[in-house]
């Protein structure tokens, strides 16, 4: 009798199974739902029970994802620096590469402003008000992504401090720039679509990058 040939294995990673995909939504859904609560309610008034409600899942379900709910909140910041970087890295690969140095900053800045206040803009608020809520290993995780998404700003400003542009030190300046933008979330309410007659005047994202780019650099000479 012939032998059956045995089937080819497939190189690479195998297939996850449709319980593994399941697991990974579930875990996804747990973390935009907690950023969504954290953001509104804070971190301290917000139940995981609350967060699994939200999902439509039961009381216990985060404790198959999460070892307690700061390990939840520490997974809601990575995956809002996770999505910072990727929106950064596509808004610098949009760049020509022949943008002077003013120009490559506003891309930053406008980058940022639609990471803290445009769309899904719940995770890094949470980074900003919930910060001593993470132990001191979980701070160092958080610090050590931070650093890495804030390093593409270092030549950029190394350059504007060099034309005289920027005056102060990069590092200080570094620091108190990105002080300054992520205050936004504290006090900025977008235009409405319609401006009625007497509302105050609100400034788009864009206005927003144009003022901290005045705020922050002298004009070229």
């Amino acid at each position: 009798m012939t032998e059956l040939a045995e089937p080819k294995r497939t190189r690479g990673r195998p297939r996850k199974t449709e319980g593994e995909r399941d697991d990974g939504n579930r875990r996804q859904a747990l973390i935009a739902a907690a950023a969504q609560l954290f953001h509104r309610q804070g971190y301290d008034a917000t139940s995981t029970r609350e967060i699994a409600a939200q999902v439509g899942m039961q009381p216990g379900s985060p404790f198959y994802h999460f070892g307690n709910k700061q390990d939840l909140l520490l997974a809601v910041m990575v995956e809002g620096m996770k999505q910072a970087s990727e929106r950064q890295r596509a808004a610098c690969a949009r760049l020509g590469g022949d943008e002077s140095a003013r120009d490559q900053l506003r891309v930053l800045i406008r980058n940022q402003f639609d990471v803290l206040l445009g769309p899904d803009s719940d995770f890094i608020p949470v980074m900003l008000y919930e910060w001593r809520s993470l132990s001191a290993e979980q701070r160092q995780t958080i610090t050590q992504i931070k650093d890495e998404y804030e390093a593409a700003w270092i030549p950029v400003l190394q350059a504007l401090h060099d034309s005289g542009q920027l005056q102060a030190p990069v590092a200080l300046a570094r620091l108190m720039i990105f002080g300054a933008l992520n205050w936004a979330v504290q006090w900025y309410q977008p235009p409405p679509k319609k401006t009625a007659k007497k509302s105050p005047p609100r400034a788009s994202l864009d206005e927003l990058t144009e003022a901290a780019l005045a705020l922050f650099l002298r004009d070229p000479a």
